[in-house]
């Protein structure tokens, strides 16, 4: 009988499921303000992205302390440690049915691909993002005092990052399924165990 240890405690749980909540429903209102689907229509599609919006930025002020805080951001500390072996498995082990060569514990819930990925969405997208979005939504003041004269490429950024963390999230969904069981990485995001 294998050992569960607790990988994921219960404030990460809440955070990841609630910043993926909110993601979503940003993605979803975003599209909808580009006219790319219809739901709820522009002027709620847009409340909602506003709303959305603000909520993000609070999850994502706690979950920065929370880094500090706990000491966590060496989670994301990039290595090349194991590089070559999870880069072997990506591209030819799990089409064999290889395990996968990083051993997930609370000391290293991340393997070095993920470090790296997680690193850039979560200390160079996300805030990006967010400061484009608060730049966006502030344009009337900002442009006000002068701070910033043309929103255009504020917009073109913001849209562009939003296709960036689609395609991760795109990503991010299909490499849950390659644990032990096809459930076995949500089980634990869902459990805190493995």
């Amino acid at each position: 009988m294998k050992k569960s240890e607790v990988i994921f405690k219960k404030f990460e749980r809440f955070w990841h499921w609630g910043q993926a909540l909110l993601v979503l429903l940003l993605i979803v209102s975003g599209l909808e303000i580009h006219s790319i689907i219809s739901l709820f229509g522009f002027e709620l599609s847009t409340n909602l992205h506003d709303i959305a919006g603000f909520l993000w930025v609070i999850i994502v002020i706690m979950i920065f302390t929370w880094f500090v805080s706990a000491d966590q951001w060496r989670q994301f500390r990039p290595s090349r440690h194991g590089m070559d072996a999870v880069i072997r498995y990506y591209l030819y082990g799990v089409f064999v049915g290889e395990k996968h060569p990083h051993k997930v514990s609370a000391q290293s819930k991340f393997n070095p691909l993920q470090r790296m990925a997680y690193l850039g969405l979560l200390f160079i997208l996300v805030p990006l993002q967010i400061l484009s979005g608060l730049t966006y939504f502030f344009f009337p003041e900002l442009k006000a005092l002068g701070l910033i004269q043309q929103v255009d490429w504020v917009a073109q950024l913001h849209t562009l990052i939003a296709y960036l963390m689609i395609a991760f999230l795109i990503v991010h969904l299909y490499l849950i399924t390659l644990g032990e069981k096809l459930t076995s990485h949500l089980k634990a995001m869902l459990t805190g165990s493995e």
